[in-house]
This record gives structure tokens, sequence and C-alpha cells, in this order.
């Protein structure tokens, strides 16, 4: 069970900093005003003005799901709120 666990858990830490790569270039390139904060567990927080929350929102579920190719699908959900107490979630459609 242990020897299971590390390699899901050490797989997953590969993930989120390949999505975190990822993401800070394609912000950079596109100028995004979106800020990345900080990282906690598989779980990212961002700054970003109002007015550009959706666009963050699928950058983000892009980049996430795409982070690396795998046999099954990475199904990311998105919330936001001015604070933890008033998170939302944010719903972008696939296209």
């Amino acid at each position: 069970r242990t020897a299971i666990n590390t390699v899901i858990q050490g797989s997953a830490a590969d993930l989120i900093k390949q999505a975190m790569l990822n993401l800070s270039e394609r912000l950079k390139q596109e100028q995004h005003p979106g800020r990345l904060l900080m990282q906690i567990h598989d779980e990212l927080v961002f700054e970003v003005p109002l007015t550009e929350l959706d666009t963050l929102g699928l950058i983000v579920r892009e980049e996430m799901e795409s982070a690396m190719d795998l046999d099954v699908p990475l199904i990311v959900d998105i919330s936001s709120g001015l604070n933890w107490l008033e998170q939302n979630p944010l719903v972008i459609p696939h296209e």
C-alpha cells in the first residue's frame, strides 16, 4: 500500500509542477494579468482582475487538464471568490 501511494503522490506532484510551468509560460505569452500566488497540495491559487476571471479560468483548465499525456482524462474544478469563505464554482464551458 505504501509503495503504491508513493507512486501516485509522486506522479501528482510532477503533474502539478508541470502544469504550473505551463501556466506561467502561457500567462506570460498572452500578457494575462492573472498571477499565481501559491500552490497548496493539488490546488493553485491565483489573483486576477474580475474582468479577466473567465479567461484565466479557461487558461487554467486547459493547461491543467493537458499538463501530461495520460490514459485517463483529468477533470479540473475551478472556483472563485473574494476570500476562502466566499468561493463559488466557476463554470467554464468546454469548447
